[in-house]
């Protein structure tokens, strides 16, 4: 009796544990950590485009960007956004030392914002690639961005004005004109840019009501960080000038050498980079293949058609493999006029040190101090009587004292077998006339 209630306390505490089970697994929570760091430049774009495809495909119930960046590039913020923007997943930017200009724009495309105590945001200003201010043009439209990525989120756009245009006058935080905005974590609560301040990263998930949540924490993979690298906006114009400078070097050599190794090697990580970055198509691949396929063949068929289409090929696959045309023209460019201007350096001053050089480039020549002579000056022939070979019409050949002499006649029509008298002789051009009876017999 005693084993059978044993039993039965058995079968309905297993049952109780079967029915708890499932709504305990139905509670827990699942947030992915994505870490946000350095510039924001198109490397940044595949790894968070990777992060969030795998937060989807897990069923995350939030995404937290862990953010400390000190801003980046326009075009790469705007496809990140994008990429914010498409998914449904609430995202949470976690700032957890400082997201300024770009970074400032990015967290304000989150649902919501928490900040460290020692957070900042702000301070987004347009910058060109030298570090000047950008035209009035591109920081109007830059204002304009980050005025709409306030109010979607039913923030005071004011603050986000200030933040890109420095004639707003708000000196309770610091911003007078002239001056740009950046919000500490306290002003961030207080404008409402903020949901609040944490310390650390369990009370970030306490405060956002995802205490328990299980955590997965992303990290870039090493072609990620290669990526991010090598399509870094002031990295593409090295490496293109890295793979011209190579490439035009090792026309000039025998075989195939350091040059040409650095110069293929530039090129495939830039196309390489680019593709993992999700920049650069199989388009861009295949129109590089068939310009060099072309520039090959020029040097079977002649014309030099087929080669100016292939190089055409390979620089317009460039362009198109960095997403930015007009970036991409300027940094192609720049790659050119390295090359031509290394080439005139490496030649003028370092030609006669460099051994590899000695052997690439004729440095060899044929000057008059050492007796070398285009042409035989022969005025001496001037006034002498000479006989056509041929007739003259007005070239021809003549002959004086056994020598074969090729000249022209003064304009007039010379029979074979004449005598004439040389009148002008100009470098390798002798003049003759035909003599006359008086002459004939000089």
């Amino acid at each position: 009796m005693k084993l059978s209630r044993l039993l039965i306390s058995f079968c309905l505490l297993l049952a109780a544990f079967a029915m708890l089970t499932p709504a305990f697994s139905a509670d827990s929570k699942l947030v992915y950590k994505v870490p946000v760091y350095k510039e924001v430049e198109n490397g940044l774009y595949a790894f968070l485009k990777r992060s969030i495809k795998e937060a989807e495909e897990a069923g995350a119930d939030a995404i937290i960007f862990d953010i400390n960046t000190p801003g980046g590039f326009v075009n790469s913020a705007e496809s990140i956004v994008n990429l914010l923007d498409s998914t449904d997943i609430r995202k949470i930017a976690y700032i957890n030392s400082e997201a300024l200009s770009a970074g400032a724009y990015l967290a304000l495309h989150t649902d919501e914002i928490y900040m460290s105590p020692n957070g900042s945001m702000g301070a987004a200003a347009v910058i060109d690639n030298a570090g000047n201010a950008a035209d009035m043009k591109a920081t109007s439209a830059w204002k304009a961005k980050m005025i709409n990525a306030a109010e979607r989120t039913g923030k005071n756009p004011i603050y986000a004005q200030a933040m890109a245009d420095e004639s707003v006058d708000l000196p309770q935080y610091r911003a007078g004109k002239g001056e740009l905005l950046t919000l500490s974590a306290n002003e961030a609560i207080e404008v409402g840019y903020s949901e609040g301040t944490v310390a650390t990263f369990a009370e970030l998930l306490t405060a956002s009501n995802l205490e328990g949540a299980k955590v997965v924490e992303t990290e870039q993979a090493f072609v990620e960080t290669l990526a991010r690298i090598v399509t870094n906006p002031v990295v593409v114009p090295i490496l293109l000038s890295l793979a011209s400078l190579g490439l035009v070097l090792e026309l000039y050599s025998p075989g195939f050498g350091l040059p040409g190794t650095v110069g293929l090697l530039s090129l495939g990580l830039f196309f390489y980079g680019h593709l993992v970055a999700g920049l650069a198509g199989y388009e861009s691949i295949i129109l590089l293949v068939l310009g060099i396929i072309l520039i090959i063949a020029e040097f079977f068929v002649p014309g030099g058609i087929i080669g100016i289409i292939g190089l055409a090929a390979v620089l317009f696959s460039i362009i198109l493999a960095g997403g930015n045309l007009f970036y991409m023209s300027v940094a192609v460019l720049i790659a050119i006029t390295v090359a031509i201007l290394g080439m005139v350096i490496i030649v003028k001053f370092f030609g006669k040190r460099v051994r590899l050089l000695n052997k690439m480039i004729l440095t060899d020549a044929t000057t008059t101090e050492q007796g070398y002579v285009s042409n035989q000056n022969r005025l001496d022939l001037v006034g002498k009587i000479a006989e056509t070979m041929t007739q003259l019409r007005p070239s021809g050949t003549i002959r004086i004292e056994n020598e074969r002499i090729d000249a022209v006649s003064d304009g007039s029509f010379i029979g074979k077998d004449k005598k004439v008298v040389i009148i002008k002789v100009e470098g390798s051009r002798i003049v003759v006339r035909e003599a006359r009876e008086g002459e004939a017999t000089q």
